[in-house]
C-alpha cells in the first residue's frame, strides 16, 4: 500500500511540475508575442513596410511565405493544443467534472456573448461571417499579462485561466472544422480519412514511436491543404492519436515526448512569427471614422465586453448553483478581474479572420479590433488584479 501512495504521489508531484512548468512558458511566450506585436506595428508603419509586404507574399513551393505560416507552422501549433487537450482530459485540470465546470461553462460563455455582439453589429451584412472572431481567449498572451503581476494574484486563477483558454482552443478548433471549410475535394477527403484510419491502427497497435505517426500526419495534412478543410485541422486529428500511455518502463509517453519537444518552438518560435506576419497594422489613412465600422465594433467590443460577460456570467452563475466554486484564494473581484482577460483574442482571433475574410476585405477593421480589444482587456485587467492584490496584501 504504501508503495501504491509513494507512486501516487510522485504522479500527482509529476503533474503539478508540468503545469507549472507549462503556465511559465506560456507566460514567458505571451511576452514575447507582445514585443513582435509591437515590432509588427513599427514596421509597416515605417519605411520598411514594403519590404515586410513582399517578404510575406514571397513564393516558396507554390505558396507565399504568409500561407505557409498560417497553414503550416499554425498546424504545428495546433497540434501542441491537441496534445494539451488530450492530455488535460485524461489525467490533468479538466479530468474531473468538478475540476472542469467552472472553465467550461466560462468558456462556453466567452465563445457565445462575443459571437452574440458581433451579429448584433454585422447582421445581415455581407461581413456577418467574421462572427467568431472574438470567440477566443489567447492563452499565451493572457498567461503572459498574469505573469507580470507575479504573487499578486492566486496560482489558482492561473490554472482556472489556462484551463478556459484551452477549452476556448477546442472550441475554436471546432468552428474551424465546421463553419471555415470551403468547397471540398472529395478525392483529398478521401485521401485525409484513410490517414486518420492508419494513425488509428498505429494507435490501437500500441506503436510507441513518434516517427509512424509524424510521417503519417505529414500526409495528412497535405490532404487536407488540398481537401479544403482547413490544413491546421491534420495538427487536430494527429494529436489526438498520440500515445499518452504506455512504453518502456521509466520511459516517457510519446505525447509527453512529443508536447515537451514542442512547446518551447511553438512559444519561442512559431507564435511570435504569426504575431509578426498578421499584426501589422497600417495606420495611415485611419481616422475617427474607422472607430464606427461595424466589424470592427463587433470584433472590439466582442473581446472586451462580451468575453468579460460571458465568462463571469456562466461562471457566476455556476457558483452560485453550487456546481463549482470559486478559485481557491481569489475573491470575486479577482475572479472578474480575469474574466476581463480572457478578453485578450489576438493569435486565434486574428487566425480566424483570416479564414472568416480571406479575400482581406475587413482585414484593417478586423486586425484595429482584435489588437484594441485585446490591448484594452489587457490593461483594465491587469490594473483591476494589480489593485486588488495590493489590497489584500495590505
Amino acid at each position: 500500500m504504501a508503495q501504491g501512495g509513494d507512486r501516487e504521489d510522485r504522479m500527482g508531484n509529476g503533474l503539478a511540475q508540468a503545469m507549472r512548468a507549462f503556465l511559465a512558458m506560456e507566460a514567458a511566450g505571451g511576452i514575447l508575442l507582445i514585443a513582435m506585436m509591437a515590432v509588427a506595428l513599427a514596421v509597416v508603419n515605417s519605411p520598411l513596410a514594403p519590404f515586410y509586404n513582399s517578404a510575406l507574399s514571397f513564393p516558396v513551393l507554390g505558396l507565399s511565405l504568409l500561407h505557409w505560416i498560417n497553414d503550416g507552422l499554425m498546424a504545428v501549433f495546433f497540434l501542441l493544443v491537441a496534445l494539451e487537450i488530450k492530455r488535460e482530459m485524461l489525467e490533468g485540470e479538466l479530468s474531473q467534472l468538478g475540476q472542469v465546470l467552472l472553465p467550461a461553462l466560462g468558456a462556453l460563455g466567452g465563445m457565445a456573448v462575443p459571437a452574440a455582439i458581433y451579429v448584433a453589429f454585422n447582421a445581415g451584412g455581407e461581413f456577418v461571417r467574421g462572427w467568431a472572431i472574438p470567440s477566443a481567449t489567447d492563452i499565451a498572451f493572457s498567461l503572459g499579462v498574469l505573469a507580470l503581476l507575479g504573487r499578486a494574484v492566486p496560482a489558482s486563477l492561473r490554472v482556472f485561466l489556462a484551463a478556459l483558454a484551452i477549452i476556448d482552443d477546442l472550441g475554436a478548433i471546432l468552428i474551424i472544422a465546421f463553419f471555415y471549410t470551403s468547397q471540398l475535394s472529395l478525392g483529398f477527403l478521401a485521401g485525409a480519412v484513410g490517414a486518420v484510419a492508419v494513425l488509428l491502427l498505429l494507435n490501437r497497435l500500441r506503436v510507441r514511436a513518434l516517427a509512424p505517426y509524424l510521417l503519417v500526419g505529414a500526409v495528412l495534412w497535405v490532404c487536407m491543404l488540398k481537401s479544403g478543410v482547413h490544413a491546421t485541422v491534420a495538427g487536430v486529428l494527429l494529436g489526438l492519436f498520440i500515445p499518452l500511455r504506455g512504453g518502456e518502463e521509466g520511459a516517457a509517453a510519446p505525447l509527453r515526448r512529443l508536447e515537451h519537444a514542442l512547446h518551447p518552438w511553438v512559444a519561442f518560435g512559431i507564435l511570435p512569427v504569426f504575431a509578426l506576419a498578421n499584426s501589422g497594422l497600417s495606420l495611415s489613412g485611419l481616422g475617427l471614422g474607422a472607430l464606427a465600422d461595424p466589424v470592427f465594433l463587433g470584433v472590439a467590443l466582442g473581446l472586451f465586453l462580451g468575453k468579460q460577460l460571458g465568462v463571469f456570467a456562466c461562471g457566476w452563475a455556476a457558483i452560485r448553483a453550487g456546481w463549482a466554486h470559486l478559485p481557491d484564494g481569489a475573491g470575486w473581484g479577482q475572479f472578474y478581474g480575469t474574466s476581463i482577460l480572457t478578453g485578450i483574442g489576438f493569435t486565434m482571433s486574428l487566425f480566424i479572420s483570416g479564414l472568416a475574410f480571406p479575400e482581406g476585405g475587413a482585414v484593417e477593421a478586423t486586425r484595429l479590433g482584435v489588437l484594441l480589444g485585446s490591448l484594452v482587456s489587457a490593461v483594465l485587467g491587469y490594473a483591476m488584479l494589480a489593485v486588488l492584490g495590493k489590497k489584500q496584501a495590505s
